[in-house]
């Protein structure tokens, strides 16, 4: 969870952790690690990766367009860097990375139906359901 913009990102947070409640995961596999910024999500998510410990990560973020094009370097590379991680270490990561051009769409998109916590969250979910599904047969 990104700690920049942290009243977007823990609503988005409590997105996740309903959802996740709400499909009986238990809260001791549950593990949140806060990070400064959505640029050093990937980083992070690359070490809980590598720990071979979970089934699946959750990224959370907002980035809001600024006067400059700083917006445009940190989505961009938070996006890159988290798919490098998933199809580096064959783990799913629910992208919970919102992008907004203000505040309100930004409130917008981290509460109630709209939460982007829970489409990142259920997407990771689900992924985890498919990978269950498709395991290669063991000989």
């Amino acid at each position: 969870v990104a700690r920049f913009n942290s009243d977007i990102t823990e609503k988005i947070l409590a997105g996740v952790l309903k959802t996740l409640k709400e499909n009986k995961v238990k809260e001791k596999n549950i593990k949140i690690v806060y990070v400064p910024g959505s640029f050093e999500i990937p980083l992070f998510c690359q070490r809980l990766a590598k720990s071979k410990k979970f089934d699946a990560l959750i990224a959370l973020g907002c980035v809001i367009k600024g006067e400059t094009n700083h917006f445009y370097y940190v989505a961009g590379e938070a996006a890159r860097g988290v798919q490098d991680v998933m199809l580096k270490f064959n783990i799913p990561i629910g992208f919970g990375v919102i992008t907004t051009n203000n505040l309100k769409q930004a409130k917008d998109r981290s509460s109630g139906k709209h939460n982007k916590g829970r489409e990142a969250a259920e997407a990771a979910l689900e992924m985890i359901k498919i990978y269950e599904e498709n395991r290669p047969a063991k000989y």
